[in-house]
């Protein structure tokens, strides 16, 4: 990155600002104006929150023209301030042609919260984004907090990314696989997504048991009728933290046809399986 350079003085970034929201208003913005976008990237330094929220507002009405520059500022600028805000306009315009530079933020910026920014205009960016985000969940290269904003923007995405999730649950990634079924679970309840519920109850037997733990959580988002029958065998799962998730469900789905199931397990030799299953049967027959 290039030397830090000294944000513009207060008086000139209002100047600025206010000359933009006029121009804007009266649809006589200059989008070939490089000089004045350039200027309206360095105002992103400014200390003054709802002044930087001023400029990505005006950004996201710029649209894509600004693209360019915002990210060469995101990948260059050495100031962390400007490339949060870099991301959070770039977020406002979803320009999929930003999905290189926001990948290669979110993996390898130095700054955490513009990791976070650039994951939240990938989440925007819709279906453009899917196939870059689950190659960051595929490789092993990247860590962990790289994956969960992944498997978070996934979610985020919804039924955009359905049709590249339903394909990537047979990954040989067991990341990719939970996130899957983590993102899976906000489309259960969209009409006739039949597909949807299919691959989180699929997923309640795979070999991984992260995937099952996380396939456990998301049957509490099922109708209880088709979740409890599912639920009940994970009470035996190897695994105390499936067994520990599907305890946490049934008492969520708060369906009667439980209560034999969990009532057997409050004779568990773990302490802490009782305390759970006496919790998921008092949300059973609270109603």
């Amino acid at each position: 990155m290039v030397t830090e350079t000294q944000p513009p003085a207060p008086s000139e970034t209002d100047r600025l600002l206010a000359d933009v929201n006029s121009q804007l208003a009266e649809g006589n913005f200059n989008i070939t104006n490089a000089q004045q976008l350039k200027q309206m990237v360095e105002s992103l330094a400014d200390s003054r929150g709802m002044v930087r929220l001023g400029f990505v507002e005006a950004f996201g009405k710029i649209g894509k023209p600004a693209s360019p520059f915002l990210l060469e500022a995101l990948a260059n600028h050495p100031n962390p301030v400007v490339r949060r805000s870099c991301g959070k306009a770039l977020a406002k315009i979803r320009d999929p042609q930003a999905v290189p530079t926001l990948i290669n933020a979110l993996l390898n910026d130095e700054d955490t919260v513009v990791k976070s920014s650039s994951a939240g205009a990938l989440a925007r960016m819709g279906e453009a984004a899917v196939p870059k985000l689950i190659e960051v969940l595929e490789s092993a290269d990247y860590p962990q907090t790289a994956k969960g904003h992944a498997s978070w923007a996934l979610a985020f995405i919804g039924s955009d990314a359905a049709e590249h999730l339903y394909q990537a649950i047979h990954s040989e990634s067991e990341d990719v696989r939970m996130a899957v079924v983590g993102a899976i679970a906000n489309l259960v309840h969209e009409p006739g997504n039949d597909q949807a519920q299919e691959i989180i109850l699929l997923a309640l037997k795979d070999e991984s048991v992260n995937v099952r733990a996380e396939a456990a959580t998301s049957v509490s988002q099922l109708d209880p009728q088709l979740g409890v029958p599912h639920l009940i065998p994970l009470l035996e799962d190897p695994s105390q933290e499936v067994r520990r998730r599907a305890i946490l469900s049934l008492g969520k789905l708060k369906d009667e046809a439980a209560l034999p199931a969990l009532t057997a397990k409050l004779s568990d030799e773990r302490e802490e399986i009782r305390q759970l299953v006496k919790v998921a049967i008092a949300q059973i027959q609270k109603d």
